[in-house]
């Protein structure tokens, strides 16, 4: 058996994040278009859309009740587990990844804040002195899932530096969507909750320096701190990503001793194979523990949750919130400076803004472009910058809460101008020569 297939299960590679965030944004769309359906049809169970949203769950333990309507539930519970996953990945790629050195973090870091400058300016301009000016965080966000499903489209015809360029931009936008959240969103603070908050967090990074390595430990513990955030005013959301930093991301083997068990059973196991002629299924769940054991408990976090938060709780947040009405009111205010801030921001202020900075970076010899990639494709990865989507959608929320007239025109401007903004971005990178070509 050769070696690479031995390994294989005991990394994981980038192309594996890539098919899986690509593959989950197919189940996000569907969830979209299904609940645009279900919104502006009187069919059947249609009846009951999106009313369903507005009924009431109840909690309780004791003197503590939590009652909430099912779009709280999923926009202050369920998406904190978005949040914990976006905090993971954060901090893998900090620690080890694409943003692990100055030099490899330049270029998506400066992506992303022209990414998320120009937009926000762009909106703020449309919007000076309005109603909805409050906003102006709506277009600053990119849909990491989208964006690299727009890249599986064009297969070999982009360069794998593209793509680990766009995710890397993807996730320090997602850094600085959690940063506007919690500084510019906050309505009203109450300070016990908050100090509670505190308290619960500075335990868990305390566990976490003491070498506690128990996940239903730190998960226990996050409960406590989601109840404490979601009471002090700031959004709950933020008690995932503030999780994601206590948890534990390093192995806890030092690096001998993790050279030495790995070599002892590989050997082993190729040494099982070749006597016993073992069935490959057997050898792929002796590998699979093995991972196991080597694995941070932020790793195995992140690989139990990762499919669950694609492919069920993201799905389940746009099948909630994109159960727009679509009449001649909404269509009618698309010229408006709320819609025109988002479009605009979205579609033009996301590839200028990211390629500008990109290209100003590179200029001043603080970073350098990826293997392989020209800046006509980084230019097309600018555009697919602007298909915001999921976090836009968040952001809207917040900005005008529900069942506002605003909320529903910015949605509709978010889902025109994410379509648009990939479209553009698709056909953009499709008319690239692709690198056989080129050369």
């Amino acid at each position: 058996m050769a070696v690479p297939q031995l390994v294989r299960p005991l990394v994981r590679p980038f192309a594996e994040f890539f098919r899986r965030e690509a593959a989950g944004s197919i189940v996000l769309l569907l969830s979209a278009a299904l609940a645009l359906l279900l919104a502006n049809t009187s069919w059947g169970p249609a009846r009951y859309f999106p009313a369903v949203w507005d009924e009431h769950f109840r909690l309780s333990f004791g003197q503590l009740v939590l009652d909430k309507s099912l779009l709280h539930w999923i926009n202050d519970g369920l998406m904190t587990v978005f949040f914990l996953i976006v905090g993971l990945e954060i901090k893998r790629e900090m620690l080890d990844g694409e943003l692990a050195s100055v030099r490899q973090a330049a270029l998506p870091i400066a992506g992303a804040l022209g990414g998320m400058l120009v937009p926000a300016l762009l909106y703020a301009v449309f919007n000076h002195g309005t109603a909805t000016a409050g906003g102006w965080g709506i277009p600053m966000a990119t849909d990491i899932a989208f964006a690299l499903a727009a890249l599986q489209l064009l297969g070999s015809r982009v360069p794998l530096g593209l793509k680990v360029f766009l995710t890397a931009l993807a996730i320090v936008d997602d850094l600085g969507a959690v940063l506007v959240i919690a500084g510019f969103y906050t309505q009203e603070i109450h300070l016990p909750y908050l100090l509670a908050a505190l308290g619960v967090w500075l335990a868990l990074l305390g566990l976490n320096l003491l070498g506690a390595r128990s996940l239903w430990l730190y998960l226990l513990l996050g409960v406590v701190l989601w109840y404490c955030t979601l009471e002090s005013g700031i959004h709950a959301t933020l008690a995932g990503v503030l999780l994601a930093v206590a948890i534990p991301a390093r192995i806890g083997q030092a690096r001998p001793a993790l050279l030495r068990l790995l070599e002892e059973r590989l050997r082993f196991i190729s040494l099982e194979a070749h006597a016993r002629d073992a069935d490959p299924r057997t050898i792929s769940e002796e590998l699979e523990e093995l991972s196991e054991r080597i694995s941070s408990p932020a790793q195995k976090l992140e690989q139990r949750l990762h499919s669950v938060v694609a492919f069920g709780i993201i799905p389940l947040f746009a099948f909630a919130n994109t159960s727009l009405t679509l009449d001649g009111s909404v269509f009618g205010q698309l010229t408006s400076p709320l819609a025109l801030g988002i479009l605009a921001g979205l579609v033009v202020g996301k590839p200028l803004g990211i390629g500008t900075l990109a290209w100003l970076t590179v200029r001043l010899g603080w970073a350098a472009l990826p293997a392989g990639v020209t800046w006509r494709q980084l230019w097309g990865a600018g555009l697919l910058g602007g298909i915001g989507f999921t976090m836009s959608l968040f952001v809207t929320l917040l900005a005008f809460g529900v069942h506002s007239s605003a909320e529903a025109v910015a949605k509709l401007a978010i889902l025109l101008a994410s379509g648009l903004a990939g479209t553009l971005g698709w056909l953009w990178l499709r008319a690239v020569p692709a690198p056989a070509e080129a050369g």
